[in-house]
């Protein structure tokens, strides 16, 4: 018995200890731990309808059919429902993200993890959110953090159930930080994360370096997160997201832009002049910036001036998905 109808919010996740290439790439496993933070004010909503008179799933993404990329990888989660919930049943998705979408944003997070849990209260499932962060994890892996609130670990082992879901490391008032969101550009970038993590296992020659430093970096942000220690987490956070780039870049991936190179040069000269101010990149060319709530307005409005900046957004860490409607 299905109920037919949910719909669903999630919020984008910040990689504090980043995720970068895949340990099985035919499950979606990371090659790397990853500890993030959920974001409030970054949100993805969903609405997602089964309607038996459809013939195949459609989706709508912020107003206008998805593209046939991201239309191929939604049904290929909701097969995976439907099997599991023994349906035959076709959904109507209908999804919009309020920050920009496909570029370097965490969209595909707080998209997936949305989809998810539609589609498993939906087709009635009753999961419980560990076996939702483990579907969304499948289509994205930084999705299975967006389950959940503050701040959230995915490791990178496959257990012997076969679910590999999320999990909170800390509630969102762990630390009292602001991420200040630079946003360099309003398009899609020009690789996905996908292509470029694969390219960078491919063809860096530090891929390998990477694979052993960062459950190092994982580890030790963790233990500075759990004790409250802000510098010692923005540092390694900022040396988390060189490292990966670093690699990356090796490989001819490159997502960093004159405006992010320029964005994160006035972060460190902030953090120069004493502000608790430090910059992190996902794949893509904006700068995110873990501050203190403290130093929030005056880094905040030096960001804004930066040449290249197009504007900032500001959020706090905040709360993991939820279902507004439906359910089984």
């Amino acid at each position: 018995m299905t109920s037919g109808r949910a719909v669903t919010f999630a919020h984008a996740n910040i990689a504090l200890a980043k995720y970068w290439g895949k340990r099985d790439v035919a499950n979606n496993v990371p090659a790397v731990p990853s500890l993030s933070v959920t974001l409030e004010g970054m949100r993805t909503s969903t609405t997602l309808e089964l309607d038996e008179s459809l013939s195949s799933d459609t989706f709508e993404l912020n107003g206008v059919s998805a593209p046939k990329e991201a239309l191929a990888r939604a049904v290929t989660l909701l097969d995976r429902v439907r099997r599991e919930a023994a349906s035959s049943s076709f959904a109507r998705v209908s999804s919009r993200n309020d920050f920009p979408t496909a570029s370097g944003l965490a969209s595909s997070a707080s998209g997936f993890a949305a989809l998810a849990l539609a589609a498993v209260n939906a087709y009635g499932l009753g999961w419980s959110v560990e076996r939702t962060s483990d579907l969304a994890r499948r289509s994205s892996a930084s999705a299975a953090r967006s389950l959940f609130g503050g701040f959230v670990e995915l490791g990178n082992e496959l257990p012997s159930s076969g679910v590999l879901g999320a999990a909170q490391v800390a509630p969102v008032e762990q630390l009292d930080v602001h991420v200040l969101v630079c946003v360099t550009s309003e398009g899609q970038k020009a690789i996905a994360s996908t292509d470029g993590m694969g390219r960078t296992a491919q063809e860096s020659p530090y891929y390998a370096a990477w694979v052993e430093r960062a459950p190092v970096m994982f580890r030790e942000l963790k233990a500075a997160l759990l004790t409250k220690d802000l510098e010692r987490v923005g540092d390694l956070t900022e040396a988390s997201a060189l490292a990966m780039h670093a690699s990356a870049f090796a490989a001819g991936v490159v997502y960093v832009t004159g405006a992010t190179l320029d964005a994160m040069t006035r972060v460190r000269e902030l953090r120069a002049s004493g502000l608790a101010a430090w910059a992190t990149m996902d794949a893509g060319p904006h700068v995110k910036v873990l501050v203190s709530r403290a130093d929030s307005a005056t880094v905040k409005a030096a960001m804004e001036r930066v040449p290249g900046v197009l504007r900032v957004l500001e959020a706090k860490p905040g709360a993991g998905a939820t279902v507004i409607e439906g359910g089984a």
